[in-house]
């Protein structure tokens, strides 16, 4: 979460493929799945109390992150803070302390691991045969990856929520217990409208 990994996605860049996948499929759903697990068990008074601050932050890192992720020219700086972005719908639904949304945390938490390390594959695929990251230089992939190409158009997709895809179930169980709360109608439109930026940095 912003602002407290700003250092994330650079370590995913750094890091070697197999690094970043064990990063985003597994390390970061450690500390998601601590929250639903132990967080309302241990300090179930504290979290609620909590709640519109921790929703605040969500959406400042949803906004940030993604606007950051606009303007790289690294795919997998893209694909990264693509990653921590999602990481603020997980943290949102596991913190309102309702069934709908922790239900959507956890199917977005599944859902991101396994969109996120196929991408990641994808770009170790790509880097290692062309020694570049850069967006700029993968302009007609398709005609000698077409298989590759169509993968990678599923998984962006995915990882956009595309309706259909378990990124799009998670992200709409968090939404709906945000926005039918009245005092968090705010969080609701501008976690939409964090859509449509997924969009503009994924295609």
């Amino acid at each position: 979460m912003f602002p407290f990994r700003v250092w994330l996605p650079e370590a995913h860049t750094e890091a070697p493929t197999v690094g970043s996948v064990l990063l985003a499929a597994v390390l970061l759903k450690l500390g998601s799945y601590g929250m639903v697990k132990f967080l309302f068990l241990l300090f179930l008074d504290v979290t609620i109390f909590y709640i519109p601050f921790v929703l605040l932050i969500c959406f400042i890192g949803m906004c940030y992150i993604s606007l950051t992720a606009i303007r790289q020219v690294d795919i997998k700086k893209i694909i990264a803070y693509s990653s921590v972005a999602h990481m603020s719908y997980v943290v949102a639904g596991a913190v309102l302390c309702t069934p709908m949304a922790l239900v959507g945390s956890v199917y977005l938490m599944l859902g991101h691991g396994l969109v996120s390390a196929g991408l990641f594959f994808g770009i170790g695929f790509l880097y290692e045969r062309f020694k570049t990251r850069n967006i700029k230089y993968y302009g007609n992939v398709t005609s000698f990856c077409p298989k590759l190409t169509l993968v990678f158009l599923i998984l962006t997709m995915a990882n956009t929520a595309f309706p259909g895809t378990c990124n799009f179930v998670g992200e709409v169980l968090v939404l709906l217990p945000v926005i039918e709360t009245f005092q968090f109608f705010e969080f609701g439109l501008g976690a939409i409208a964090m859509i449509v930026f997924n969009s503009v940095y994924a295609f």
